[in-house]
């Protein structure tokens, strides 16, 4: 083949390439952001010594909890991120609803980042050698940072997947019985929130996570939905492809 027969055959191939739209570009980040919120789950073992009564006095390192906080901060960005990547298309469905989704995110993410600061406060005193004066305060942080991570990691995502499976049930952009997924698993969530505080079961209690089951498997689904599919054909998605 000569010189100019390739230029003609790579002319073609790059006329051929169907450029990718802006909704799938939503869909896209939207799922790779979701999958992001899940990358919180090792500081269930990472906090383990933090959460030990003499922590404040032991020779422990601190480093696996300053990297729990750093994940935990990675999960708040992407939090706000999915909610405010989403709002331009959600609100073609629901602008209240949308704008609600995009509050309580925001609101959720403020709980984790004043949760990681009680943790970094205790780490803070470990690396001053505070010692046993600073048992009490220790305490007193490490139990606002359990009380801080059931409103933030509980009940706010239960209203949070509540608004978001209520906009894609309506809107179909991802098919229904996902959607239901999320609205459906909003009650156990807030029902395992409540049994917690008023100690029913305990926060490390099977029980516990069971609660939490579907709304996890709703948001992985989800980000794994639309990072490999995208947006469902709709009314929503013909009209801004459009624009």
């Amino acid at each position: 083949m000569n010189t100019v027969s390739k230029a003609k055959v790579v002319g073609n191939t790059s006329a051929k390439r169907v450029p990718i739209s802006p909704m799938r570009k939503t869909s896209l980040l939207a799922g790779i952001l979701y999958l992001l919120t899940f990358v919180s789950i090792p500081t269930l073992a990472l906090y383990r010594s933090v959460h030990k009564p003499d922590f404040i006095m032991s020779s422990v390192s601190n480093n696996e909890v300053i990297f729990g906080g750093l994940l935990e901060i990675i999960v708040a960005l992407a939090g706000i991120g999915t909610a405010v990547v989403l709002y331009p298309v959600l609100k073609k469905q629901n602008e209240a609803a949308a704008l609600g989704l995009v509050a309580f995110r925001v609101l959720e993410a403020a709980t984790i980042f004043v949760g990681v600061a009680f943790l970094l406060s205790v780490v803070t005193l470990h690396q001053h050698e505070a010692g046993e004066g600073a048992l009490v305060s220790s305490h007193t942080l490490v139990a606002l940072y359990d009380r801080i991570f059931l409103l933030g990691q509980s009940f706010i995502p239960s209203i949070n997947d509540l608004l978001l499976g209520f906009l894609l049930y309506k809107s179909r952009l991802v098919p229904r019985g996902l959607a239901i997924i999320g609205i459906v698993g909003a009650a156990p969530l807030f029902a395992g929130y409540l049994a917690i505080i008023f100690g029913f079961i305990g926060r490390q209690s099977p029980l516990a996570g069971l609660a939490a089951l579907l709304v996890a498997v709703f948001e992985f689904s989800l980000g794994i939905y639309l990072v490999v599919k995208g947006f469902r054909p709709s009314d929503i998605t013909s009209t801004s492809d459009k624009t």
